[in-house]
């Protein structure tokens, strides 16, 4: 029993920090495109400068 229960609150841990990385994305970009400043992201196995 315990088991699963550690596995849920890995699978809920896991859920909360995929959900911050996303807002921390979304904040990324809309700081970029205040200042006007290029985003990185990999693209293809590269690192791309994209316009936000």
């Amino acid at each position: 029993m315990k088991k699963t229960k550690v596995k849920k609150e890995t699978q809920e841990f896991s859920a909360a920090v995929g959900r911050a990385l996303r807002r921390a994305a979304k904040a990324a970009r809309r700081t970029a495109r205040m200042h006007g400043t290029p985003v990185y992201v990999w693209k293809d196995g590269k690192v791309v400068a994209e316009k936000p």
